[in-house]
């Protein structure tokens, strides 16, 4: 079992920066490759970004290149997603996942094993 809690989300105006952060339990997560997703109010869960186990590989959704960057520390069991030149459209609850499978699953958008709750990030304009 592993248990994912999203911080860092909050207020930012638009053009600004975030950093959020997922806090991992266990000592397998080396084991898992790790992503982020968001939920816009009305609309379905979408994919961000994700890397794989040793951090090596990284993929992101078309919104979030060039703006987002993911990271890990294997040893501080906790990914991170940089995200800068924020706009309105990010305005969403960020969730972190745990995947046993691959970094690519997870952009297609399956294979995801364990969900955090989510942290709200809100760009005003």
């Amino acid at each position: 079992q592993v248990q994912l809690v999203e911080s860092g989300g909050g207020l930012v105006q638009a053009g600004g920066s975030l950093r959020l952060s997922c806090a991992a339990s266990g000592r397998t997560f080396s084991r898992y490759a790790m992503g982020w997703f968001r939920q816009a109010p009305g609309k379905e869960r979408e994919f961000v970004a994700a890397i794989s186990r040793s951090g090596t590989s990284t993929y992101y959704a078309d919104s979030a290149k060039g703006r987002f960057t993911i990271s890990r520390d294997n040893a501080k069991n906790t990914v991170f997603l940089q995200m800068n030149s924020l706009k309105p459209e990010d305005t969403a609850v960020y969730y972190c996942a745990a995947a046993s499978s691959t970094a690519q699953a997870m952009a297609n958008g399956y294979g995801m094993d364990y969900w955090g709750k989510g942290t709200l990030v809100t760009v005003s304009s």
